[in-house]
């Protein structure tokens, strides 16, 4: 994972079986942050896009949020629902960033297995 991933992936993982029962619609997004010293953590009286944010939205796929791991989790808790591309990004242009967020979604977004994997050896006589 990313040293520059926005939240903790054990946090989100947490967070999504904690509210599994409450969790209808998710949006993908994506961030990085810069905690260089030089760069504020909040900063968020600075415009989206200035350097000098300790942190920022990019396009999902180019940060560091863990979209195979939250992509596992909602499968796991039987999570049905869509997955909403939030494109913000202001360092890439949008026809480049938002067909290619797209596509990365649909990669990442797999169908749960019916069984386990050892199950499919099982000899059913």
């Amino acid at each position: 994972m990313s040293p520059t991933h926005f939240f903790d992936a054990i946090a989100l993982v947490a967070f999504l079986e904690d509210f599994a029962d409450r969790i209808y619609h998710v949006h993908i997004k994506d961030s990085i942050r810069r905690l260089d010293g030089r760069h504020s953590i909040l900063s968020l009286h600075l415009s989206f896009g200035d350097r000098r944010r300790g942190w920022d939205f990019v396009s999902p796929g180019r940060g560091g949020v863990d979209f195979e791991q939250i992509v596992r989790t909602l499968n796991q808790i039987g999570y049905e629902g869509p997955l909403s591309v939030e494109w913000e990004d202001s360092g890439m242009h949008r026809e480049q960033g938002a067909p290619e967020a797209l596509a990365m979604v649909r990669k990442v977004n797999f169908s749960a297995s019916t069984q386990a994997f050892d199950a499919a050896f099982t000899r059913k006589d």
